[in-house]
């Protein structure tokens, strides 16, 4: 009676393991509605440094500061770039006037001048004219007789010729006032003072990069250089984590990725605040496969291509640090019919 009790009660048990065992096979052969990765907190560095090389008058930011998109950071030397920048900017402007100078055109105080010049030629000329006139009539006098010798006459004929010619000179000069500048001379001017601007402008970008500025909000990791050391681009002063955006980067297999858009909401934990869910999202899902990585947590290990998934998460207290173990918990869309194109295909 008692081994048939036995037997019984052993049926039952076999019965009842082989009914859980079978449900949760069902169980997890169905659709799921949640999907549950496993990755690291990831966010981007900045390695700062100087675009000229000089030598480093003061380091302004400590490891551990949080920084502002602008903040001075750094600032080179630049006792000997602001004598240089003096010299150009008068450069500069005394080209500018030169420019001006040749737009206005000349006085019209000159202008007058020139042409009292001018009255003033015409006036020697006639002069000059009438006494080779004079000269010349006494030299061929009726009576035979002479009263100027030609030497005479021959001297006034060339003060009279030289008179004209330097009424013509003076003519010409007037023309000249008048017509002003010429546009050659004018373009000239100007393409020297466009080098003089270009130039000034550069120094004034060098002294403008003597200041390091943060480009983003972050904090600083590291600080690598101290003031008086020389700076150059190849050399960074500081390695910056960026603060926002934030992700956690994981992998997921190729039969949830059909199910898979970017957009998703998700919840992210972590151990370091096991009571406290940061809010998601699906930013990035990778159009390549690639082989699991060993150091990869993944519920199903069926198939060994996965896809790279950025988790963008929320953390404006500045919680999550790089590298942090993070459990990411996604709620899938339902699953594709047969014949019907699944998401994003």
């Amino acid at each position: 009676m008692k081994r048939r009790q036995i037997i019984i009660v052993a049926i039952i048990i076999v019965l009842a393991v082989a009914g859980f065992v079978g449900w949760r096979l069902l169980r997890n052969t169905g659709p799921k509605d949640t999907l549950t990765l496993y990755g690291n907190v990831d966010l981007r560095q900045v390695e700062l440094a100087f675009n000229d090389s000089d030598r480093i008058d003061a380091v302004l930011a400590q490891e551990g500061d949080r920084l502002t998109p602008g903040q001075v950071v750094a600032r080179l030397d630049v006792r000997r770039l602001q004598p240089q920048m003096a010299v150009v900017e008068a450069q500069t402007a005394a080209q500018s006037a030169a420019v001006d100078r040749l737009h206005a055109g000349n006085r019209p105080e000159e202008i007058a001048e020139a042409r009292a010049s001018v009255a003033a030629a015409q006036a020697d000329a006639v002069n000059a004219g009438a006494h080779f006139a004079r000269t010349r009539s006494l030299f061929g006098a009726a009576d035979g007789q002479a009263v100027v010798s030609k030497q005479d006459v021959e001297n006034a004929q060339d003060a009279a010729d030289a008179a004209t010619a330097k009424l013509a000179l003076q003519q010409k000069a007037l023309d000249l006032e008048v017509a002003g500048p010429r546009r050659e001379d004018i373009a000239q001017a100007e393409a020297q003072l466009r080098a003089s601007q270009a130039q000034l402008a550069v120094l004034k970008r060098e002294l403008a990069d003597a200041a390091l500025v943060s480009p983003v909000a972050g904090v600083v990791r590291a600080r690598l250089m101290e003031a008086g050391e020389m700076a150059s681009p190849q050399r960074p002063v500081y390695t910056l984590a960026v603060t926002d955006p934030k992700w956690v980067r994981a992998y997921v297999g190729e039969t949830d990725l059909v199910r898979l858009k970017a957009g998703t909401p998700a919840a992210v934990t972590v151990d370091g605040f096991p009571h406290r869910t940061f809010q998601g999202w699906v930013g990035f899902i990778s159009s390549v496969a690639e082989f699991t990585p060993k150091t990869v947590q993944t519920t199903d290990l069926r198939t060994s291509l996965v896809y790279e998934v950025r988790i963008f998460v929320k953390d404006p207290g500045d919680d999550l640090r790089l590298g942090m173990p993070a459990t990411v918990t996604l709620h899938l869309a339902p699953a594709s019919a047969p014949g019907t194109p699944g998401p994003g295909r």
